[in-house]
């Protein structure tokens, strides 16, 4: 193969375009290694046998752009602070991605390519989070990377205003996000919320590129979709530019590069490009079909499309040396863009060490001991409802934590989650972009996935509120933070059917089952004001979402010393009542039915039936702990057992065992005051100590 020229190094180059490349008509270096990533896409997709090969094929090009001209990146440090963020949002293109990695530099090999979506490999059938380097996130249900990357954009331009805020001018050179997205990505309902969003914000540093080809699984993206979307994108506030196809009917790159060069330059408006491209270009037979969305071609016109694009059809995985030189300068660029970053950020060290200090106080991670001396003090028999009690400490936190930054769905009165004098985050409010208070909308999915990218970026501590009955239009999202082990509260008032005569479709009932249900996620539900701010400690601390599950009615703050409550809190379960002796029966219950345990233990003790209670706040922390710590708390030895929770029984039965019984809600709730619909539902001590006396009786015969 003959030799190819190189691209001119980072230093001959303007560093404010960010460019290694000059736009313009491709060179016969950049069509090499265009060619090249289509040929091991479609290597990998046929020996995985599995795999999507249109999209990786049609948008090469543009992938190529990005990681060789466009996107602040440095392969030699994934995790660089100054790079931009690439979202493959279309996440069933993964091989499109990991091509572009294995080309720039990263830390992935040929070897890597070949195990595509086997076993243990680094290059899983969509992107993955902490798993290869260069993925920015977890990819793969439509529309959740564009609504992430919504948030990184967000916290990346409150980062900018911190640094203005320390000293006029922006010290550091700007970051944008970058997103490839497909047709299914903007059929999402997530995107609408996104879209509205980032216009209401004017993201001026988020990019989306919308894969416009027209095609899907089904068929012709006009059996589904008849919209002009646009014009939707424009009517949300954003600019909008469309690219089309070259003469040859590949993408035309010289107007993706005016395209991509005129967003990045947009910093008032988050920008939309509408990208026409032929599904699986230049494939012969399967350009254009619905086919070649999510199957391999086949190995007859996998050799007649590396014939198309001038590669030796015999060859498999094959990268030529000077093609891996020419694309392998995007390190040169990278280290370049590095140093710059670090001289600049050395310049406003000098030049303003305090506010560089206070940009990094905001942005540390701060663990729950450090803060603890900062909770409100809630005396032992006081009423106060835990919705009250995490507005409070939301307040005390705030006020050391800068970082600690969020909002709610349209309910902030309802959740307590306004910060007091914190300003709106907003382009043009008091507190501007450094505003404490998101104002999401009534849009909890957006708000769900934003708060990962907020989260991703990694300067902040988000967190969001809505009812509990909600959180079901949050869980796309929350299982990607649970997936990713993102450290994002969600603060779900409003838990039981306690809520009363707002009634059925807004009174959870099988919302806790269901959360508790996903791996990574962990469900808090306080018993008072003093498990809530424990809650809230236990939750800085945490590596993965964590979900505060809060009741709106008062409750009394159980007598306990608060040292012991945030050590129970923090074990997921502990002991609060105890009676003399071996306990004869286990009371098990969360939240307000902690209240009501505590009470059925009193009668039980004037019956001669020692009970203890134990307040199990999260179980997921729970079954965590050593087994012994787990047996001291549930005797195994003492079988009778009642779980107490207004929602549904499922997923209890397993701390129950076989005598156990339960006192649970396991049908929609009713509209009704407080207390009758608790009544109605069966939430009484009644019903509690018919469950113990039962549980008893099934023991004895055992």
């Amino acid at each position: 193969m003959t030799s190819l020229p190189l691209l001119p190094k980072e230093s001959d180059l303007s560093t404010a375009s960010h460019r290694s490349a000059p736009a313009g008509a491709l060179g016969q270096a950049d069509r090499r290694a265009i060619a090249t990533a289509r040929g091991l896409a479609l290597d990998a997709v046929e020996a995985a046998g599995s795999g999507h090969p249109g999209t990786a094929l049609a948008l090469a090009p543009v992938a190529h752009r990005l990681f060789q001209r466009h996107l602040r990146h440095d392969p030699a440090d994934p995790s660089w602070e100054g790079r931009d963020r690439f979202v493959l949002s279309c996440g069933h293109a993964s091989i499109l991605l990991y091509t572009q990695l294995f080309l720039t530099g990263y830390d992935l090999s040929l070897e890597d390519l070949r195990n595509f979506r086997r076993l243990g490999s680094r290059t899983p059938g969509h992107p993955e989070y902490r798993h290869t380097a260069g993925v920015e996130m977890t990819t793969g249900p439509l529309g959740q990377g564009v609504a992430t990357a919504v948030g990184m954009a967000m916290a990346l331009r409150r980062d900018e205003a911190r640094q203005r805020a320390g000293g006029g001018e922006l010290p550091l050179p700007p970051r944008t996000v970058w997103v490839l997205c497909s047709d299914g990505d903007l059929q999402e309902g997530l995107s609408y919320e996104a879209g509205a969003l980032a216009g209401r914000h004017e993201l001026g540093n988020l990019v989306v590129v919308w894969d416009d080809n027209g095609i899907q699984i089904e068929g012709s993206c006009d059996l589904s979709t008849r919209e002009e979307t646009g014009a939707r994108f424009a009517a949300q506030g954003w600019s909008v530019r469309t690219v089309g196809l070259g003469a040859d009917g590949d993408i035309d790159t010289a107007a993706l590069d005016a395209a991509l060069d005129a967003a990045r330059r947009e910093r008032d408006r988050p920008s939309l490009i509408v990208l026409t491209s032929q599904l699986a270009w230049p494939a012969p037979h399967a350009v254009n079909t619905p086919a070649a969305h999510g199957a391999p071609l086949g190995a007859a016109e996998v050799r007649l499309t590396k014939q198309a694009l001038g590669l030796d059809a015999d060859e498999t995985f094959a990268v030529a040396p000077e093609v891996l030189t020419h694309t392998r300068a995007a390190r040169e660029r990278g280290a370049a863009l590095h140093r710059e970053w670090d001289a600049a950020l050395a310049a406003w060290e000098r030049e303003l060490p305090a506010a560089v200090k206070e940009r990094a106080d905001a942005v540390a991670r701060v663990r729950g001991a450090e803060v603890a001396d900062v909770l409100p003090v809630f005396e032992a028999g006081e009423s106060i409802a835990p919705r009250d009690a995490s507005g409070q400490v939301i307040q005390a936190l705030a006020a050391r934590l800068p970082q600690l930054w969020g909002g709610s769905a349209d309910l902030g009165d309802s959740n307590r989650t306004t910060i007091k004098g914190g300003g709106s985050f907003l382009p043009a409010a008091p507190g501007g972009p450094l505003g404490r208070n998101i104002h999401w909308g009534v849009r909890e999915h957006a708000m769900a996935a934003a708060m990962n990218g907020i989260a991703l970026v990694g300067y902040d501590r988000p967190f969001g509120g809505t009812f509990l009955v909600f959180s079901d239009y949050q869980r796309p999202a929350l299982r990607l933070a649970a997936l990713m082990g993102l450290p994002v509260v969600h603060v779900w008032s409003h838990d039981s059917v306690a809520l009363g005569a707002d009634g059925p479709t807004h009174q959870p009932v099988e919302q806790l089952a269901a959360l508790r249900a996903m791996p990574g996620l962990a469900v808090v539900r306080p018993a008072d004001a003093r498990e809530t701010a424990a809650a809230w400690l236990a939750a800085l601390d945490a590596t993965g979402p964590v979900g505060l599950a809060l009741a709106r009615q008062g409750l009394p703050v159980l007598p306990m010393a608060a040292e012991a409550v945030r050590a129970g809190v923090a074990r997921g379960a502990y002991v609060v009542g105890e009676s003399d002796g071996r306990p004869d029966v286990l009371l098990l219950a969360s939240g307000s039915e902690v209240a009501l345990a505590l009470a059925a233990q009193r009668t039980l003790a004037g019956r001669g039936v020692t009970a203890r209670v134990v307040s199990v706040p999260c179980k997921e922390w729970f079954l965590r702990q050593d087994v012994s710590y787990r047996e001291a708390v549930l005797p195994p030895s003492v079988r009778a057992r009642v779980v107490i929770e207004a929602a549904a029984s499922f997923g209890w039965h397993d701390l129950l065992g076989e005598s156990g019984r339960t006192v649970t809600v396991d049908t929609f709730g009713l509209s009704a005051p407080a207390g009758d619909a608790l009544r109605e539902t069966g939430m009484t001590e009644a019903a509690v100590l018919r469950a113990a006396e039962d549980s008893l009786a099934a023991t004895a015969r055992q």
